[in-house]
Formats: C-alpha cells, structure tokens, sequence
C-alpha cells in the first residue's frame, strides 16, 4: 500500500504535527475565538466537529452545514487549515463544497465497512488526506480494511488517528490506550502516519499531556487535541477540552524525541543489548516449553485418576503467588496478571487436549472407535 508521507499533505509538516481545536463548533464567535487563541500559539490546522455522532438521541449533535461556512469563513480571515469528520457521502460532499483541508473518519464509522466504503467512493478522484480513527473494540484488521477500501478508491495521503478502545472495565482512561494495537499498525504499514488523539484515550484534560508525551516517546507523528476557548462550558466533551493557552503549553513542554542516532557508542551499546535480550527471550521460551510439558503432564495425571483440567482453588494460589513474586522482583502487577491469564487459558486448553488425545487413545484400543 503506497501512502504519501506528511510532508506532501499540503499542510504543516513539522514534527510532531499539531492537530487542534474543539469538539464542537458551537456557535461562530466560538469557533472563530478557539481558532484565533489557537493560531497565536502557533498552530494552524484545526479541527471542529461539524456532525457529531453520539450514543444517544436528542444529544448535540453538531450545528451541520452552518458550521462549513463559518469555517470557510474564518480560513480566509485566520490563514489556517480545517479537519472534520465525515460520516456519510453527503458530508463529503458538502465538506469538499467548503474547501475543507484534511478529513477524518470517526470510531462509530470505521467499525461499519459499509460507512467507510461510503466514504471512500464519494472521495474517489480526490486529492485530499484522510485519517481514519480506530474502531471502537481492538479490531486490527477492521482498521486496516477501513485503510484499504480507501486506497482502493484512489486515496493516498491516509494516516491513523490512535484514540484508544472502550472497555467495561473500570479504569483510569475513557478509552483505554492498548499500545500494542497502533504500534502493530505501524509495523505492517510502517510508511502510515500515526497521530494520537490523547483527548479521547483520558477523557480528562488533566491527563491530556501525559498521553501525549507517551505518544511521542512511541515516535508518534503527531497529536490531535480538543481546545476549545472556554472548555467548562462546552456542548459535547467539556472535560476532556484544554484552553489553547494550556495547549501552547502542552507543546512548549513536549520533549521530542529522535527516531534514531548514528552514534556509534549509541549503536553498539544498543546492539549489546538487543544481544542480551534475544538470549533471555530465547531461554523464556524454553523455559515456557518445559512448564507446558508439565502442563500435559498433569493433565494426563488427572485424566487417569477422573479428575477436572480446571480447579479453582489451585488457580486462585497461583494468582496471588506470582503477584506476590512480582511485587517483590520489582515487576509491575498488571503486566503479571495479563501474562498468567493467558499462561492459565493455554494452559487449560492443554491439558483438555491432553486428555481428549488419551480419550481417543483408549476408545481406539477398546475397539470403540472406527477409523
């Protein structure tokens, strides 16, 4: 999949690029205001919600095609860029009509291959970058696809907003973040710019710089931050909004790092320890191999004596004891928690393996089983 890299978007290409401004565009003096604040900070693409999906009915759910003219508007007093996001044909269509710079795709659109396909014939033939949120659930190749049909239709400066992944459970994040998804994405289509929407990941504006000095720690691209000119009285989202004088902070303050170094103590430092990693991960997966051939081991034991593959009791033991291990090796819980869950599930699939396979063994000698 051939992408065109930033600096041929047609807007500022500096690193990280700065995508900013509010949730919503409220009213004119609203939008022209943030906008205004924004730009004496030095940034000059924006972003407004024109149309705003929402969970539920009779919710703001964005002004609509007014909002394109008091865009169109102030792009010409203001010298600066716009984004929004496009759900249907008809807001691509309309957004074009406006001269809109840079589209986005939201996670409610992307999750229906039937929307993104929409959208990507309406942009047939045209020129113009899009970015295409995560889905709402961790689904790679659903986000990939929504990369795909648009290629297909002839777009090519695309890029990835990152804005995290709802999640049932309790947890400090509105979305929860899940690197591991976007840094994925970056490996299979590594020339796809990477942008970070830390606004939506917290859902708190308090939070809204770490996130963002994580995302350029991960060699993000960029950022895309809800600001909005007074954010305690904003229509949708007023607690993940910063001031664009926060923000001008946030940036001032982001530590930028470089994606590499030619030094040559760097180098060969580095590759001692690559080195040294590549051996412990190969004696981890040895030592993986003999605790699952314990794994089978048990599993054959209980099988001879009719025992369950899953008792409670013992897995509640291993739980607080690897925890406890953990803690005291300096190892964060959460990490540990993750990989004996899955150490559990493989696991119990071995060991009922194990006893289908002696399962089958028995009913072939017993003459039960017809091959």
């Amino acid at each position: 999949m051939k992408i065109d890299s930033l600096d041929r978007w047609n807007v500022d290409a500096s690193h990280p690029l700065i995508i900013a401004g509010p949730c919503s565009a409220e009213t004119e003096e609203q939008l022209y205001e943030t906008t205004k604040a924004i730009k004496a900070e030095g940034i000059s693409l924006i972003r407004a919600g024109v149309w705003k999906p929402r969970t539920r009915p009779n919710s703001f759910e964005g002004v609509g095609q007014p909002a394109l003219q008091w865009i169109q508007d102030i792009k010409k007093e203001l010298n600066v860029k716009f984004a929004v996001e496009v759900a249907n044909a008809m807001h691509v269509e309309e957004a074009l009509h406006y001269g809109i710079d840079v589209l986005w795709i939201g996670a409610r659109s992307t999750v229906s291959p039937f929307i993104v396909q929409e959208i990507a014939d309406a942009l047939r033939g045209c020129d113009l970058p899009v970015l295409i949120k995560n889905p709402i659930n961790p689904d790679l190749a659903l986000w990939i696809g929504a990369f795909e049909r648009l290629h297909q239709a002839g777009v090519t400066k695309l890029g990835a907003i990152h804005r995290g992944f709802s999640t049932y459970q309790k947890t400090r994040f509105r979305n929860i973040p899940m690197w591991q998804l976007p840094i994925e994405l970056k490996r299979q289509l590594p020339d796809m710019p990477m942008i970070c929407d830390p606004s939506h990941i917290t859902g708190k504006r308090e939070m809204v710089a770490e996130i963002s000095q994580v995302a350029l720690d991960l060699n993000f691209d960029g950022l895309i931050i809800e600001t909005h000119c007074n954010p305690e009285k904003a229509w949708s989202d007023a607690s993940q909004q910063i001031t664009p004088q926060a923000l001008g902070e946030l940036v001032r303050n982001l530590h930028i790092r470089k994606s590499s170094s030619q030094d040559i103590e760097y180098i060969t430092h580095l590759e001692d320890l690559r080195t040294q990693i590549d051996h412990a991960d190969r004696e981890m997966i040895e030592i993986l191999a003999s605790r699952m051939e314990l794994v089978a081991q048990i599993g054959a034991w209980k099988k001879k004596n009719n025992v369950a593959a899953f008792q409670l009791d013992r897995w509640n033991e291993v739980f607080k004891s690897r925890k406890e291990w953990a803690k005291s090796l300096r190892i964060r819980e959460k990490f540990i928690v993750e990989l004996f869950n899955l150490l559990h599930v493989e696991s119990i699939r071995k060991q009922t393996e194990v006893m289908e396979d002696i399962r089958d063994e028995n009913e072939t000698e017993s003459g039960l089983r017809v091959s």
